[in-house]
């Protein structure tokens, strides 16, 4: 399904961090009573092991070890006066990933690498869950949090499409720990990390705003200076990725207010051909930079900016990197920094600090948390201007002379 719109009202909004204490144990010792779900281990083949602890930090997301995730090692069992098994065994963590699944050199493959990183200083075994249905999130839940063998640590579920059903799992099952990524569920179990979505976001719309009146050849690829649009390509067309939208036309019209923006919405974020040809419509109709949000999907916007020998900006990760195939096109990406949260996480978990981590976490460009790199390929032909743009924007966001619309968690 294919949705297009246009979006326009803006409201305030004030991103920070704040940790709120808990006494919930890190480690569960007791099961959900009468529980007669079926192991995780019977997932319908969604389970892939990564070898946890081989620190290949490639955020690959191919599910390369065993899978047998029995590691489940727990030193000599003793227990901490918070009724918790003492440090020294094995720390087991499962990752769900959101609807576009690992492999998409994003925002997935982002979460998982922090898990791999935490594992080259501790003994964490990984269990990867790729499950790309929505609807079965409630269930996989029950499964990670019921399980014995192994007994997971933590479970990190990755996007807000869990949200709806963490609400009833992470009450359903106090003694499971769990990492929600871009939302919150108010929960003493839950460490809830949030990016600044449209702070990077408004700085996305900088970098195209700046440009699009610009000249730029690059390998075939050119801006039209006389010809002020772009484009933005968002996935579901819901409050998450609306706030993308709205910071990026603000942040567009920061630069330029007389620069035109196109919109259109995939409907998913897996469905790449029709972000190619949302993408296609949008140079066609004189846009020469178009942003996406769109996860797995948003490489069809970088295939159209091949197509069309025009540029585009990428998402999550620097994926002038991780998609070197689109280098070419990628004149910068908007990045989180959501590896460095999933190591902070997994490393509360492995030292019993739960405290330091559980609440509403937001976090942005004060946080220095997310940023807007320049293409590894193209970076280098862009002018000075517009580096100054950036930190002169990023300066008017942090002293508040800048109100970015919506807020990190959507409109």
């Amino acid at each position: 399904m294919t949705e297009r719109s246009t979006n326009g009202d803006t409201t305030e909004s004030a991103s920070g961090r704040s940790n709120r204490t808990s006494g919930v144990p890190r480690r569960r010792d007791v099961l959900k009573s009468g529980a007669g779900l079926i192991g995780v281990a019977g997932l319908a083949g969604c389970l892939s092991g990564d070898g946890g602890g081989n620190g290949n930090g490639n955020g690959n997301g191919n599910g390369n070890g065993n899978g047998n995730g029995n590691g489940n090692g727990n030193g000599d069992g003793t227990e901490t006066d918070e009724g918790t098994e003492s440090s020294g065994g094995t720390t087991n963590i499962a990752i769900v990933s959101s609807p576009a699944g690992f492999g998409d050199q994003a925002f997935n493959d982002l979460a998982l690498q922090g898990l791999q990183t935490a594992a080259e200083d501790h003994d964490i075994e990984i269990q990867q869950v790729e499950e790309t249905n929505q609807s079965n999130y409630q269930t996989v839940q029950a499964q990670l949090a019921e399980s014995s063998s192994p007994d997971y640590d933590l479970v990190v579920l990755v996007s807000y499409n869990h949200t709806q059903a963490l609400q009833t799992n992470a009450e359903e099952y106090p003694d499971q720990n769990w990492m929600l990524i871009n939302a919150h569920v108010d929960q003493p179990n839950v460490a809830g990390y949030t990016w600044a979505n449209h702070q990077m976001s408004f700085q996305a719309g900088v970098l195209a705003g700046t440009m699009t009146t610009r000249e730029l050849e690059h390998e075939g690829n050119s801006l039209n200076p006389d010809n002020a649009t772009v484009g933005f390509v968002g996935g579901v067309d819901g409050s998450l990725i609306n706030a993308f939208q709205r910071a990026y036309e603000e942040g567009v019209a920061w630069v330029n207010d007389d620069v035109d923006v196109r919109v259109g919405y995939i409907g998913n974020y897996s469905d790449t051909q029709t972000a190619n040809n949302i993408a296609t419509s949008q140079y066609d109709a004189g846009a020469d930079i178009v942003y996406h949000a769109a996860a797995a999907a948003g490489q069809g916007v970088f295939q159209a900016a091949q197509e069309s020998n025009r540029f585009a900006i990428g998402v999550d990760a620097d994926q002038s990197v991780t998609l070197p195939d689109y280098q070419d096109v990628i004149m910068g990406s908007a990045v989180k920094y959501i590896n460095e949260g999933t190591r902070e996480v997994a490393n509360a978990v492995v030292e019993d600090n739960w405290s330091s981590v559980q609440g509403n976490n937001v976090l942005g460009l004060e946080d220095e948390a997310v940023e807007v790199v320049l293409g590894q390929a193209i970076g280098e032909k862009l002018p000075d201007v517009v580096t100054e743009n950036l930190e002169a924007s990023r300066q008017a966001i942090l002293d508040g002379d800048v109100t970015v619309p919506c807020s990190a968690g959507g409109c």
